[in-house]
């Protein structure tokens, strides 16, 4: 998508070059030589190259041009729950069993499909989810509307939090089987790919045996992987988490809290009980796509999904019970914070806990962070 931006320079960013000055909002590397090649640095209404100096009171513009799309994911008319959305983010709360992108044994049925439909009036739209949630996960993910609003919050998930970038704070609500103690604590076990791991062709027999999913706690060969949580309330055996990412590996939550002795509730991989159950059972699931003269781009029928459903009687619930509940970072182009939450789905809240945040959340600072 097409996006003009506009910056007033101030009194703390005179004398700088507009490279500088944009690094400073964490442009990256690659945006900075797309602007080059495109000309695409406007200053007081006059084309300038990146190495030109800024003054206080100079009307900065820059024009970010997107010519490509994401052809190879086709458009389908899948519900979005949109949360927010501006110029250069799309907040969306994902409900569970929803795929971020298509696969080749699920081609049709993702957020990456529903999203390509929802813009198909746009002319161009690349894809760009930043914080990416497994497909039985609910809850908030980020869409970036063009290159430099990807970059931006790609950098706040990877930051370290050494103060250097602005972070994105991703806490999640998860029911874990048992009583957990302490009730306050962070788990610091790198991961990774587990040697014979699982593949999904273990839980559904159109699934590629080569796609390996699981991973496990390694301290020689993984990757740091930090979590924090706390237990905020416990109730029949299990025990609603709130939990704080540092880094976003893959399955992270899943694995600590497994490692832990834990386990999340429903969680096919990591219960055993339910990992058991889910080989034995095999399930597939259809989707039926109706075509309409107001939807032409909807034309397949049906198409089968790869599904692994965990019998209910087991843990209570036939998915990981993992929800991205609260997001809260600076807006990638004006630094002002934003702040949203989603509710927990109906499926964990069977489990009657007390203390739950039902009512979505919005806020949004008025004042920059950079």
């Amino acid at each position: 998508m097409d996006r003009t931006i506009r910056y007033q320079i101030q009194k703390e960013d005179a004398g700088i070059r507009v490279e500088q000055f944009l690094r400073r909002r964490f442009y990256s590397r690659q945006n900075l030589a797309q602007l080059k090649k495109e000309g695409a640095t406007w200053r007081n209404s006059q084309a300038c190259p990146l190495k030109e100096t800024l003054s206080c009171g100079d009307i900065l513009e820059v024009y970010i041009r997107e010519d490509s799309c994401s052809e190879n994911i086709p458009a389908a008319a899948i519900p979005l729950s949109i949360v927010y959305e501006d110029e250069d983010i799309l907040v969306v709360n994902k409900p569970a069993g929803l795929p971020m992108h298509p696969s080749r044994d699920n081609f049709y049925y993702s957020l990456a499909n529903a999203a390509m439909y929802y813009y198909r009036n746009s002319g161009r739209f690349v894809f760009r989810c930043t914080n990416r949630l497994d497909r039985d996960t609910s809850g908030l993910t980020v869409i970036a509307k063009h290159p430099v609003s990807a970059s931006v919050l790609g950098s706040m998930v990877k930051s370290k939090g050494d103060g250097s970038r602005p972070v994105m704070e991703r806490e999640y609500l998860a029911i874990a089987c048992g009583a957990v103690t302490p009730a306050d604590d962070t788990i610091c076990a790198p991961l990774a790919r587990k040697e014979n791991a699982l593949s999904l062709h273990a839980f559904h027999p159109m699934a590629a045996p080569e796609r390996s999913i699981e991973r496990c706690v390694d301290f020689e060969h993984g990757e740091r992987a930090v979590t924090h949580y706390r237990v905020l309330e416990t109730k029949n055996g299990y025990s609603l988490l709130s939990l704080l990412l540092e880094t976003g590996r893959t399955h992270q939550i899943r694995v600590h809290m497994a490692y832990l002795g834990y386990p999340l509730a429903g969680d096919y991989l990591y219960h055993p009980a339910c990992r058991v159950a889910a080989i034995r059972t095999y399930p597939a699931a259809q989707l039926q796509i109706q075509e309409s003269p107001k939807n032409p781009v909807s034309t397949r029928i049906s198409t089968q999904i790869s599904s692994v459903t965990v019998p209910m009687e087991l843990t209570g619930i036939s998915r990981q019970a993992l929800h991205a509940y609260r997001l809260a970072f600076p807006h990638p182009m004006t630094g002002k914070r934003l702040e949203f939450t989603a509710p927990l789905p109906e499926d964990m809240q069977k489990f009657g806990f007390s203390r739950l945040l039902s009512t979505p959340h919005q806020s949004a600072e008025h004042v920059p962070l950079w």
